[in-house]
């Protein structure tokens, strides 16, 4: 077994087909079929189903392994370097959108700054969508909605902000400064699907609040679902920061009560040493929220939280 077999293997299976997988890596089909076809001699299974281009359940297992070794390698190299005083490598970091819009630009000019060598890829999702990715090793860290209940993964709380309802002018929610959770609940209203974190902790307040929410749409993305209330469909509930008070437009937004906060953590994959470069963005990270989210609207970062 050696390197360019799992590099083969990750990418024929990141990318569906051997003649795709070829052209991602720079080569010729032939070698990639050869490279695959070998490790599948080795470890004695069928790797990829050849007619859907897609993992078999033994190819899975393999590559599940081949991320963590190749991180692992890449860690030794940047890490080495590290000790001549030089971070740099790759760092592969997801942000949820809301949080992006304030947290990357601040972390650009960060790394630019203190980290010129370090390559920084940043992918904006949801965390439904940016926790497989984590676990899967294709991202390093991620800045997510918390809890996250995965014992794979390490967390750390970031900043915690308050949920607030983005409503139209001409919605009668907009007549208001201030809501509870009875006055919403006349309301049919935008909110994340049932089974997200945000969702569950805004359904267990309602529960404590003997209310019940009515969705009029269910959207998993809480900036597109706040693009909405901006057009007017509905109002929506949303974390602060989807919503900073710099933003004009006809909607308002209204302070809701009842209501825990929203928790906003790093998260990190448990099954792999995070490298140099990686603990590097961590603390710039941390060291961003600290000093920037205070001037954010309705956020907390952790620090603050707990003086």
């Amino acid at each position: 077994m050696d390197l360019r077999q799992l590099h083969a293997l990750l990418a024929v299976a990141e990318h569906h087909s051997f003649s795709a997988a070829a052209r991602a890596l720079h080569t010729v089909q032939s070698n990639v079929s050869t490279h695959v076809a070998r490790l599948e001699q080795e470890v004695g299974s069928t790797l990829i189903d050849r007619a859907e281009g897609e993992l078999t359940m033994e190819g899975e297992i393999v590559a599940d392994r081949a991320r963590r070794i190749l991180a692992e390698l890449r860690a030794i190299e940047d890490d080495l370097i590290a000790l001549r005083d030089d971070v740099s490598g790759q760092v592969r970091a997801g942000v949820i959108g809301t949080t992006a819009r304030w947290l990357v630009p601040a972390l650009l000019n960060g790394v630019s700054t203190e980290f010129p060598r370090i390559e920084l890829r940043v992918i904006e999702a949801t965390t439904t969508s940016l926790l497989p990715q984590l676990l899967s090793d294709r991202l390093d860290l991620a800045v997510v909605n918390l809890p996250v209940d995965d014992p794979d993964v390490d967390t750390d709380v970031l900043f915690t902000e308050e949920r607030i309802i983005v409503a139209p002018l001409d919605h009668p929610l907009a007549a208001h400064d201030r809501v509870d959770l009875a006055e919403i609940a006349r309301h049919q209203i935008l909110l994340p699907p049932q089974g997200t974190a945000f969702r569950d902790e805004i359904d267990t307040d309602a529960r404590r609040a003997r209310v019940r929410l009515t969705a009029k749409a269910e959207v998993d993305g809480l900036r597109l679902l706040t693009s909405l209330a901006f057009e007017g469909f509905a109002p929506a509930l949303v974390p602060a920061s989807a919503a900073p008070g710099w933003l004009g437009g006809d909607w308002k937004r209204v302070n809701v009560d009842g209501l825990s906060p929203r928790i906003v953590g790093l998260a990190t994959p448990k099954r792999t040493s995070p490298s140099a470069p990686t603990r590097a963005l961590a603390d710039l990270v941390r060291r961003i929220v600290a000093t920037d989210g205070p001037d954010q609207s309705l956020i907390s970062p952790a620090a603050a939280s707990n003086d």
